[in-house]
């Protein structure tokens, strides 16, 4: 969301690709396999004003990395395969490589879906289920929508009213950064509650926006179907489960699953914590998820799977495929496991 932030972190591994200090540390770095955290798949360059761009990228680019993923000699595989290739380390040693998508968003289908289908190789979509039944919002997309529509937002921030001019690009952009970070920082009520009276103000209908993005129980059976996909849980309403009491935290996992369960006929095995940082999930849910039975439940904490994470099995990390980084050399970087072994200090597992 910072795009400064984003312009540094581009910049250092652009750095990193062309030194070519990557494959030199590969050997070391590239571990058992990767898991990509994908959200909306969407054709067409997005507009302007596109805070939440990271969440998106095209068909193409989608179709493109499956492909350099198979040339560099990975296998793509389900999240029930991954998970017996950590417990059980097949003789020939080839790596492997899983695509999850979070949320359950009706672009899963209609672009994603061919995609994979064509190139016959599995994935999982995380399914939030308040989102396929119609009663959450989507606070971020929500607050774009306020931002894009008004030339000036007032807002409550730290307990004071603060005025955000949001004429031009960059005023809008700050402001919803501004917003953003201080929304996200907030408890789950709180949250709703101040996302709610923007669009309120705005006159806009944020259940509609999230009706319009997210698939209905009908479109989820027909993926359901499909061989190639594993339908997971992601919670009731996506909160940051860290900063709930343990018996709300456990609730939202365990109705989510129960849910799925009854609308697809058969329990999904495989969690993804919402947000999945270290302030949203932290050690007491990796507990949680195990202890509620899922088989794996992943973060977003960037990095590579090492054989290790056999005994991190509820914490296991992912690596963004987002809008900000629709480009194959950041791919092989990603591959070759170099920028998370430096950013985690050669840690292979660095939660648990």
């Amino acid at each position: 969301m910072d795009r400064r932030r984003t312009a540094l972190l581009q910049a250092g591994l652009k750095t990193l690709y062309y030194t070519g200090a990557h494959k030199v540390l590969a050997p070391l770095t590239r571990g058992e396999g990767i898991i990509f955290t994908l959200h909306h798949i969407v054709p067409g360059e997005p507009e302007p004003f596109s805070p939440n761009r990271i969440l998106a990228i095209t068909p193409e680019f989608l179709s493109a990395v499956i492909g350099r993923v198979k040339a560099s000699g990975l296998e793509i595989v389900s999240l029930d395969e991954m998970r017996r290739r950590l417990l059980e380390p097949p003789e020939n040693g080839r790596r492997f490589a899983c695509f999850t998508i979070d949320d359950g968003y009706r672009d899963n289908l209609v672009h994603a879906h061919p995609v994979f289908e064509r190139h016959e190789v599995p994935y999982a979509i995380y399914v939030m289920t308040g989102l396929v039944e119609r009663n959450v919002a989507l606070w971020w997309r929500t607050l774009e929508k306020v931002v894009s529509d008004r030339e000036e937002i007032v807002a409550r921030i730290d307990g004071q009213s603060v005025t955000l001019p949001a004429r031009s690009l960059e005023e809008k952009y700050a402001a919803y950064e501004k917003i953003y970070w201080h929304v996200r920082s907030l408890g789950g009520p709180e949250r709703a509650s101040a996302v709610t009276g923007l669009a309120a103000e705005a006159g806009i209908d944020e259940r509609a926006l999230a009706r319009d993005m997210g698939m209905s129980w009908d479109e989820v059976r027909r993926l359901n179907e499909s061989p190639l996909v594993t339908i997971g849980a992601h919670t009731l309403t996506h909160p940051a489960l860290a900063q709930m009491s343990e018996a709300d935290a456990s609730y939202e996992m365990a109705e989510s699953r129960r849910i799925i369960g009854e609308e697809l006929g058969e329990r999904p095995r495989h969690f993804a914590y919402p947000y999945g940082n270290p302030a949203a999930a932290g050690r007491r849910e990796f507990q949680l998820a195990q202890r509620l039975g899922f088989a794996t439940a992943v973060t977003t904490r960037p990095g590579i799977v090492y054989r290790e994470h056999a005994g991190a099995l509820w914490s296991l990390p992912r690596v963004s495929l987002n809008g900000d980084y629709q480009n194959l050399k950041f791919l092989d970087l990603f591959l070759s496991g170099a920028p998370f072994a430096l950013a985690n200090r050669f840690r292979k597992v660095s939660a648990a």
